[in-house]
């Protein structure tokens, strides 16, 4: 019976007016295969149910708790669990109202109604008369009176569970118990070896031993943890989900056979990832792998997928490298005469459009005429190295003039220089790319 169909508004059985004729009810069920379990775990339909049927008939009020019954039988609560919603899904139990936990006060439980399913009722001819669950029997047919006798007796009859048997090891003691004082010795049944097995014995035992144990397999479960935690370690935005979540969540192509490549290539078909952009790791993988376990069942369409998302990787890594070489450096001329020619057309271009030099910014220096930086004075040498920093083209023009590169690293330092030559060919660059109208 559905979890729906499992209250006293919505049974199509029948209040039992008594608990001999619900214990005939129970017992038929029992032999008739009405009920079938909805789970494949558990405890089975037995004498553990057919003592807790009897155990709530006997109640005045059917609320049975579940401590009370496991005290009782001497059971598991789990167990006692099973057995309640077997009677519930047979439809012999109905809910009247729900058990809960009130605070400060503790935990309340269910209130039951014992029901006789219609099934019951139709199969034995018995008649009733009302309607809903307040019907109430008025006969039943004569070919069925020696079966509803039978039950009545079963019904009467009081079932006891079998005690657990007691393992056999508990029953051997580790030492014999022998009353008084023995006058016998305990060596009195040693003999000593012969002579011939004391020479030198033997390395190995004739039979060695065999070790059958190897590498235990996973079952199904332990699978779907394997994979989430190979998924855990490698794919960078899932580091953060929790393994048992992400088993869940991969658990149909676990089952299917998948591997942790597979469903990253999958997951990651229509864009890729970044770590810092999720925040939900288990909750994008969910979205993205969705219902693809249908789509993908074969390992050549898997395989497929696995080599375009590679491809695409190795493009996009591609691209990402190419323009990062482009922002972070720009391609100048390689030749070092062109560069030359460059270097003195803007210093030349410069010098027509910042107008006339005067005499007193010029410094002179003769040809063969060897002058040592050692000679400038330091407030000279700051005085250039602060003009360089306020105009870099001053670098530039001197390098153009016939300053040697070195000796301007000398004068301005490499940073300057390093600076200068930069802009210089970015703005070379600009120049020579630039758009014509």
């Amino acid at each position: 019976m559905f979890a729906a169909a499992q209250w006293l508004h919505a049974t199509t059985g029948r209040i039992a007016t008594c608990a001999h004729s619900w214990m005939q009810a129970v017992h038929w069920v029992a032999g008739s295969g009405l009920y079938t379990p909805a789970r494949a775990h558990g405890p089975k339909w037995g004498p553990t149910t057919i003592a807790i049927a009897q155990e709530i008939s006997a109640l005045k009020e059917c609320r049975p708790g579940v401590d009370y019954l496991a005290r009782k039988l001497k059971v598991a609560e789990r167990t006692v669990q099973y057995h309640l919603g077997m009677l519930r899904e047979a439809g012999l139990l109905v809910y009247r109202a729900k058990g809960t936990r009130i605070h400060g006060v503790g935990g309340r439980a269910s209130v039951f109604e014992r029901v006789i399913p219609v099934q019951f009722d139709e199969a034995l001819g018995i008649r009733t008369v009302g309607e809903g669950a307040t019907r109430r029997p008025v006969g039943a047919a004569a070919e069925h009176r020696s079966t509803l006798g039978k039950l009545a007796k079963k019904a009467a009859r009081k079932t006891r569970r079998r005690p657990r048997r007691k393992s056999s090891s508990a029953e051997r003691l580790c030492t014999p118990m022998q009353g008084g004082t023995s006058t016998g010795s305990s060596t009195a049944g040693t003999h000593s070896p012969s002579e011939a097995k004391l020479a030198s014995g033997q390395s190995k035992y004739p039979t060695p031993e065999s070790s059958k144990r190897g590498p235990r397999a996973l079952n199904k479960v332990g699978r779907r943890y394997q994979l989430a935690r190979e998924l855990k370690q490698m794919v960078p935005w899932l580091g953060k989900a929790a393994v048992p979540r992400l088993a869940w969540i991969v658990r149909h192509v676990a089952d299917a056979g998948w591997t942790a490549l597979e469903v990253q290539a999958i997951a990651e078909q229509e864009r890729p990832i970044l770590a810092a952009e999720v925040r939900r790791p288990s909750g994008l993988l969910a979205d993205r792998l969705s219902n693809l376990h249908l789509l993908y069942t074969t390992p050549e369409r898997r395989r497929t997928a696995v080599l375009a998302w590679q491809e695409s990787r190795v493009q996009e890594q591609a691209r990402h490298a190419e323009a990062s070489q482009h922002a972070g450096q720009v391609q100048g001329p390689s030749t070092v005469d062109v560069r030359d020619l460059m270097r003195e057309a803007i210093h030349r271009t410069r010098q027509i459009s910042a107008g006339p030099v005067d005499d007193a910014d010029c410094h002179e220096i003769a040809a063969g005429e060897d002058t040592a930086l050692e000679d400038l004075d330091r407030e000279l040498v700051a005085a250039c190295r602060a003009e360089a920093l306020a105009d870099p083209t001053v670098i530039t023009g001197a390098i153009a003039a016939g300053l040697p590169e070195s000796e301007a690293r000398r004068l301005y330092s490499h940073r300057l220089v390093d600076q200068a030559l930069a802009l210089e060919a970015i703005a070379a660059c600009n120049a020579t790319f630039a758009p014509a109208f």
